[in-house]
């Protein structure tokens, strides 16, 4: 497969238990603050009500998604691009083919919550049509390494326990979603 350094040279794949290593690699090599088990991530790879679609450059993960089929709705569970395929449009193409398969699903709407101070992320997010829905405050526990992550944008901090500044400050997620189903004309 051929990279180039567009997205269209990325061709959208569905992971399976067989690339636990590979999704596994990226995570450690992004230094990704909310990584799960190697458990957690067979059983989401092997689950059939979650799609994990990955963007491949060559033979190695440049990025993936997961989305969770719910009753009426879907979650968009994790977006993950390497740092070095960043600001090539990797994300903004993992989330249209995420928001195709929930389509795909006939979900009523696909949900989302962020870091409220992941600035690219939320912009991503807006830019695709999501709204803001509520705010979990103190939802996130600090990152667990600061360098690893350059501050985007001053996150909102939890409630006056988690505001007193130092490193144990949580952070607040956002909460987000895009509505899917389609809208039914007026009767007149």
């Amino acid at each position: 497969m051929s990279a180039e350094g567009h997205p269209e040279g990325f061709t959208p794949v569905r992971l399976t238990a067989a690339d636990l290593p590979c999704v596994s690699a990226l995570e450690a090599a992004q230094g990704w603050p909310t990584a799960g088990s190697q458990a957690q991530l067979a059983a989401t790879l092997n689950d059939g009500a979650s799609v994990v679609v990955g963007l491949m450059a060559g033979e190695a993960l440049a990025g993936y998604a997961v989305v969770v089929r719910l009753p009426f709705e879907a979650e968009l569970q994790a977006i993950l691009v390497d740092d070095t395929w960043r600001g090539r449009g990797l994300a903004r193409r993992l989330l249209s083919t995420v928001v195709a398969q929930t389509r795909a699903w006939s979900s009523e709407r696909l949900l989302l919550e962020v870091r409220a101070g992941n600035a690219p992320a939320i912009a991503l997010y807006r830019g695709a049509g999501f709204r803001e829905d509520g705010i979990r405050r103190g939802y996130y526990a600090p990152r667990p390494d600061p360098a690893q992550f350059p501050p985007t944008a001053t996150p909102r901090q939890a409630g006056a326990a988690g505001a007193a500044g130092g490193d144990d400050a949580r952070e607040d997620a956002l909460l987000m979603s895009l509505p899917l189903a389609a809208e039914e004309p007026a009767s007149g």
